[in-house]
């Protein structure tokens, strides 16, 4: 591995600026995935990372809730080109964020980080070929500035200062305490307490049974039910192909199988789904006492994969039920009271702590500003050009993990695509890439098109996706491998030009004539 090149130092109008080759948003497992993949590919170029947080990792430093895990099994949410070694299917957060730190230690990444920067705005210069990124330093109002020739936003999809929480009634009413778990309290003490938890997401189905021995008891109550699928806590196969073909080759094995495991079984799903809503109940049932009411509580009203599904590992969920240390109400919330809940249907839930596992608050681009010669861009006007780039925005792409299978797939193709654009521009001597929309009149659908709350609550936030290629990007693994990785970059859907930056004034200064 080259060593690390240092940034290039600049001074433009007595303003001193970093700039670098590429400056990514974002020290979270996407951030770091696509520095990792530059410094195997295109080593001799200069990086940088701009986290507004004081640690890397993102989701998997942010979230400290008891039992936080992967809801995806740790094979396809690694990095393809780094085995995991662990031996859990779904991995708890503390092992995900090692991963993470890791692979930065391995490719000389952490250096790069500037951390308690917080991108606001990026302008692109079409007269420099380059971007000027404005950075919030701190909490205070001091900015920090970088230009670059390529920006990349990692920063994830949704607001990491705050979660989604419902207005609920009479909260301000409620004795006890009310926790997001986006926001976790360190000193939090639950034992032997009385805790509901409102949401039966994936984040509901992690806490309850990492909290249940420890509470008096733990009521989950959900408006409707979430379909629930049990995973084995290891993966068997992957601890057999590890033995006998070594770390690497055993990691990509099993990677392969799980992800054709994940794409067949979300195909069955929208395919038949009256039978795999059978398959699931059955599963479900059987892991439950005798006499739960099933058809009430894990009997979705939607068919599977219209949403999510929640996995759980060995079925704990289903354990910690069956043991009577938590339990399941479907109703609707009448208003919060001093000690609980009251519900629609005359029920009362005392409470002395209520969880609100209600969701994300989703935030495009990292609530980045983009504008191209200081004119502001409305992305929700834009295109998904193979669902990485924007439509008439040069040098910039951005990363958005699928909504139907692990997020780290997706990150894997667009950073791929991403080093074998930037060879591309290389061998033409380019240094501006654009995917411009030759089809104005084109039809257009959401770019995340998947019917969970949490995303269509931020349907005008985001960028459209188009009904032809190449904007018609589907949630598709196999697709995007043929049209991120194995289609030629130079496939005519791209414009390639040269654009020489304007020089410094330093630059200026010398060519003058003495």
């Amino acid at each position: 591995m080259s060593p690390e090149r240092p940034a290039r130092r600049t001074k433009t109008r007595a303003v001193e600026t970093t700039h670098v080759d590429v400056l990514i948003v974002g020290a979270g497992l996407s951030g770091i995935g696509v520095a990792a993949r530059l410094r195997r590919e295109h080593p001799e170029r200069t990086l940088a990372i701009l986290e507004s947080r004081a640690a890397s990792g993102g989701t998997w430093d942010l979230f400290r809730y008891p039992g936080i895990r992967s809801d995806s099994d740790v094979q396809t949410y690694g990095y393809d080109f780094k085995p995991w070694k662990g031996r859990k299917a779904l991995a708890p957060a503390a092992d995900i964020l090692g991963y993470i730190r890791e692979t930065a230690r391995e490719y000389d990444i952490e250096g790069c980080i500037r951390y308690h920067h917080k991108v606001i705005r990026a302008d692109w210069s079409p007269a420099d070929a380059r971007w000027t990124i404005t950075a919030r330093v701190g909490d205070g109002n001091e900015t920090a500035t970088f230009t670059a020739s390529w920006f990349f936003c990692a920063a994830g999809y949704y607001n990491y200062d705050k979660g989604y929480t419902p207005q609920f009634p009479g909260a301000d009413r409620f004795a006890g305490q009310i926790v997001h778990p986006q926001h976790w309290p360190e000193d939090l003490d639950y034992a032997g307490k009385k805790v509901v938890v409102i949401g039966s997401g994936s984040t509901a189905v992690t806490l309850i049974p990492a909290m249940a021995d420890a509470t008096e008891h733990v009521t989950m109550l959900q408006r409707s039910p979430t379909y629930i699928i049990p995973l084995p806590a290891e993966d068997a196969l992957y601890d057999l192909f590890r033995r006998i073909l070594g770390d690497e080759r055993g990691y990509r094995l099993t990677r392969k199988k799980n992800i054709a495991q994940n794409v067949w079984l979300y195909k069955l799903c929208r395919r038949f789904p009256r039978q795999m809503r059978a398959i699931i109940r059955w599963l479900n049932k059987r892991m439950l006492p005798a006499g739960f009411d099933v058809d009430t509580h894990f009997n979705p009203r939607y068919d599977p994969w219209d949403q999510r599904l929640c996995v759980v590992p060995g079925g704990d969920l289903f354990k910690t039920i069956r043991k009577g240390k938590a339990s399941v109400v479907t109703d609707t919330i009448e208003t919060f009271t001093e000690t609980g809940i009251a519900l629609s249907s005359g029920e009362h839930l005392d409470a002395d702590i209520i969880i609100t596992a209600t969701g994300l608050d989703l935030l495009a681009l990292g609530g980045v500003e983009l504008s191209i010669d200081g004119e502001l861009i409305d992305i929700t006007k834009r295109l998904a050009f193979k669902g990485t780039m924007l439509s008439d925005i040069p040098n910039f792409s951005f990363a958005v993990g699928y909504v139907n299978a692990p997020w780290t797939l997706k990150v894997d193709l667009v950073a791929e695509f991403l080093c074998r654009l930037l060879t591309q521009m290389d061998r033409r001597g380019a240094t501006v890439a654009v995917a411009e929309n030759d089809r104005p009149d084109m039809q257009t659908r959401p770019l995340l098109d998947f019917a969970a709350g949490y995303i269509q609550r931020s349907l005008g936030l985001w960028p459209q996706a188009g009904t032809e290629d190449p904007w018609n990007l589907q949630m598709d693994y196999y697709r995007d491998v043929v049209v991120l990785r194995d289609t030629p970059v130079d496939d005519g859907t791209l414009t390639f030009a040269k654009a020489e930056p304007a020089p410094t004034r330093s630059q200026r200064d010398l060519a003058r004539p003495d």
